[in-house]
């Protein structure tokens, strides 16, 4: 956790430092950008600077030649009224405005406007002179004045500021992600790989090589854990060989015993019967477990699923299946010539595990079905019955609910089917899914879907 504070540390100063990197950005583009605009309309075209510069120069005659070219180029005009409200001299004073003014004239226009030309005033011995700038130009507060220009450009500028620092914001926050992504995604691919009980294997340096070292120190322990787990399993199953097998001996022999009376037999039988399943359920459980955790040699081979599944159903047939069970075998004709690669042995357990289900859930009878369908890509091998069928809350247990195998909170009552269970398992291990799904002609449907081979 202190690995990983760092390097949450470590992103979050680089982030701040961006924002900070940003804030001057920002201020010189605010510089750079108004820095013209307060230049040029506070400089030397200003209305003050304009008016002291007119004011010093006054007199009777008018001002200089310099000076008039200087308002002509501001686009500034001027004129100079006498204590009667008269204009006693002007320079380029538009046609609309009036050369004579009142007192109240004179008291409006000094604060705000002329003809919307907005004007300042300056009192000088030789009168009151008056300099009006272009329409648009400033906006006239009370005690001062705001360049027209500046107030529009200031609003497109905190617009585009503001979108070109989101644009900023998400460019750096999206390649900051992508960095962490491919920092933590060895870490995240292998926690992945442990949950499902894979070798993890992981060298990583900088700030996250001591999480990396955690998650591996973690697999490797339970990579011992899971290989004990099996070599115990393995072990049980060995040594309940023996004891199993002359309990199935002796009471064969007392079945099969004439001078036994027809009681004892019976019992007899049942006993060897559960010893058989006893049996099944010990295999079973080994092969779960080495195909758990990998132990299981696989035979692969491409192999044509019609052959295989012909051959199990006469196999069953030839072994005598009780006569309240019926096998059919349906398969599709464009999957008679299906292949997929897979390992025949393990997929006779799949579909045998299947079949026995159908049988033991079912003691008065049911019409078990094998069929054989494909597609482009898929194989589908179906094992159905019309038996007792599933409740619909048992179907979301064997859906949703995860065996005991599988889980390590031994508080769960996750103890169902552990046939299913095996079938996933060799189904998980040939890259193919199990299905349990609803039929209307069947009470019991499972589906096994294989990838299709190329021919």
């Amino acid at each position: 956790m202190k690995a990983f504070g760092k390097y949450i540390s470590k992103y979050l100063l680089s982030f701040f430092i961006v924002a900070l990197v940003l804030l001057l950005v920002n201020v010189l583009v605010f510089t750079l950008t108004f820095g013209s605009i307060v230049f040029r309309e506070y400089g030397s075209a200003s209305p003050s600077k304009m008016l002291d510069t007119v004011a010093a120069e006054l007199s009777v005659s008018g001002i200089s030649e310099k000076t008039k070219q200087d308002l002509s180029n501001y686009q500034v005009w001027a004129m100079l009224l006498n204590e009667k409200g008269h204009c006693i001299w002007e320079v380029s004073l538009p046609e609309e405005v009036p050369t004579q003014y009142t007192v109240q004239d004179v008291a409006a226009f000094s604060k705000w406007y002329l003809q919307d030309y907005p004007v300042f005033v300056r009192n000088t011995d030789q009168g009151l002179l008056v300099l009006g700038y272009p329409k648009d130009s400033f906006t006239k507060l009370t005690g001062n004045y705001l360049p027209i220009r500046a107030i529009r450009v200031f609003a497109l500028f905190v617009i585009a500021v503001f979108v070109l620092d989101i644009l900023f914001l998400f460019f750096v926050y999206y390649f900051s992600k992508q960095k962490i992504l491919k920092n933590t995604e060895p870490i995240m691919t292998a926690i992945k790989a442990l949950s499902t009980g894979k070798p993890v294997s992981l060298s990583i340096q900088g700030e996250l090589a001591e999480i990396a070292d955690s998650v591996q120190l973690a697999a490797q322990v339970l990579s011992r854990q899971n290989q004990a787990r099996a070599n115990w399993i393995s072990g049980v199953s060995h040594d309940i060989r023996t004891p199993l097998s002359m309990i199935m001996g002796y009471s064969g022999r007392i079945v099969s015993d004439d001078t036994t009376s027809e009681n004892i037999r019976q019992e007899a039988e049942i006993i060897r019967a559960q010893s058989a399943k006893i049996k099944d359920l010990v295999q079973d459980l080994n092969l779960v477990s080495q195909l758990e955790y990998e132990m299981q040699p696989f035979h692969k081979e491409p192999l044509r699923l019609a052959k295989l599944l012909r051959s199990y159903a006469a196999n069953l047939l030839n072994a005598g299946v009780n006569s309240e069970y019926s096998v059919e075998v349906e398969i599709a004709s464009d999957a008679e010539i299906a292949v997929v690669e897979c390992d025949a042995r393990l997929i006779l357990r799949a579909v045998g595990n299947l079949v026995q289900n159908s049988i033991q859930h079912n003691p008065q009878g049911c019409n078990i079905s094998l069929s054989l369908t494909c597609s482009e890509t898929s194989v589908f091998l179906t094992v159905a019955d019309d038996g007792v069928g599933l409740s619909a809350e048992k179907q979301r247990e064997l859906t949703e609910k995860p065996h005991y195998m599988e889980s390590t909170d031994e508080r769960l009552d996750l103890r169902h089917g552990l046939g299913l269970l095996l079938v996933r398992q060799i189904m998980a291990a040939h890259d193919g899914t199990m299905a349990i799904e609803n039929s209307q002609k069947y009470k019991f449907m499972i589906t096994l879907h294989f990838q299709r081979m190329k021919t």
